[in-house]
Order: C-alpha cells, then structure tokens, then sequence
C-alpha cells in the first residue's frame, strides 16, 4: 500500500492519498480545491489513476477538490450515507468497504460533528477520522447539524471500541502534530478523559469558538462537489 499524508496550511487540512502499488489504483480523501495542483502532479509523479475522492463529511472550513477532480479525471464523487449532497456518484454506508486491489477502506459512521460523517479504516491497521477525533482533541458540534451526545456516543463507542495500535490520522490539525494511535488517545485526549456524555455535552457547550473565515462559501460549494469552482 502507498500512503501519504497531505497538508494545506491555509486551513490545517490534511488530504490523503491511499493507493495499491500493484494496480496503480488509487483515492484521495478530504481534497482541498486549492491544492488538486499539487495532488494531481503526485498521482502523475507516481503513475497513479484516481478512481475516487472521498470526503469524511461535507466541510464547513475549506472547499472540496472533489469536483475539479472529477472533471480532470473522471473520479468518482463519494460522500457518506444521508449527506446532503447533490453531486455524489456513491453514498457510503456503514461498514460498506472500498476495494483497492490488496488494500481495504471500511466506513465507520461517526456523526455528530455533522450528522453524516464517516471515518475510513484502512487495511484495518490506520483509521482517517476526518473532524471527529482529532489529536487530543475533536471536532465542534455548535454547527446546525452537530449533537455533541451523539459525537460522544460514536468516538466511546465505535473508535475508541477499535484496538488499540490502531493508527489515528485526523482531519485537521493546527499544532503539527500528524498522527496518534486509539490507546493514545483514549489516555491522554482531555475532551474525553475525566468526562461522561453529560459533562462532555457541557464541556462542547461552552467552547466559544469563532466560525471558519470560509463557511459561507465552503458549505453550499460542497454540497455540490465544489461546483461553485467548476462552473467558473
């Protein structure tokens, strides 16, 4: 298996590039419109053929490549299951897997940053949480279709359930780190450690925090793929 671990440093987003060395088939996941240059000279650099762009769930803080990609190389647009998304080629439901040759992507539901978002676990050994578990830390749940009970209930019950040297690569991080493991976090993560769902409820409750420079534009482009940059 080819991995590799991408980041845009406007947003703190990181992208993945999951491929199979034999059949050259590769999938990005959590693309970032201003950066499907570069993505695109790497699958060239390492002849790779893009079959899909998955996203863990529709962003609020950077617009997705997905759409641009999919014009440039015909991949497939793939969102997770009740995603209000009008361009997806594939809805990815829980426990569904996407083959690569010899490597294995399995969804994992984990709403409750969004109320559709998916963790991809690869070759059952790293698992791409997206903007649910971050690194010693998760993602907000103070947007319209956040529930911050319901993130608790799927990071206690379908991550932290996961052995525990399974790999953590997140979404986003903003203080360089770049990958964790289950048992790290289930030990050392504050949002968790010491907390029960209700004082977690508070605890997200009162984070205060401001709102991503891009939701306006990144929320209604990527539920069309990005398709705001494609029609321009």
């Amino acid at each position: 298996m080819l991995f590799r671990q991408l980041f845009d440093p406007e947003t703190s987003t990181y992208t993945y590039l999951i491929a199979d060395c034999i059949t050259g088939e590769a999938v990005l996941v959590d693309s970032v419109l201003e950066q499907v240059d570069r993505d695109l000279k790497l699958l060239r650099e390492l002849k790779l053929t893009l079959r899909a762009c998955l996203e863990t769930h529709l962003h609020a803080d950077h617009i997705t490549g997905a759409g641009k990609l999919h014009k440039l190389t015909g991949c497939q647009r793939v969102v997770p299951e009740n995603a209000k998304a009008t361009c997806a080629d594939r809805f990815f439901k829980d426990g569904e897997i996407l083959q690569l040759g010899d490597v294995t992507i399995e969804a994992i539901a984990t709403p409750g940053h969004t109320d559709s978002h998916v963790a991809y676990l690869v070759n059952r050994d790293r698992i791409l949480t997206g903007d649910s578990l971050l690194i010693r830390g998760c993602g907000r749940t103070d947007f319209p279709s956040g529930n911050a009970g319901v993130l608790y209930d799927s990071i206690e019950r379908r991550l932290f359930a996961l052995p525990e040297d399974i790999l953590v690569y997140p979404g986003h991080d903003y203080h360089g780190q770049t990958v964790s493991s289950i048992g790290e976090e289930k030990r050392f993560n504050a949002r968790f450690v010491g907390h029960d769902r209700d004082s977690f409820i508070e605890l997200m409750a009162n984070l205060n925090l401001p709102h991503p420079k891009k939701i306006a534009d990144a929320v209604p482009a990527n539920e069309c793929c990005g398709c705001i940059e494609v029609r321009g």
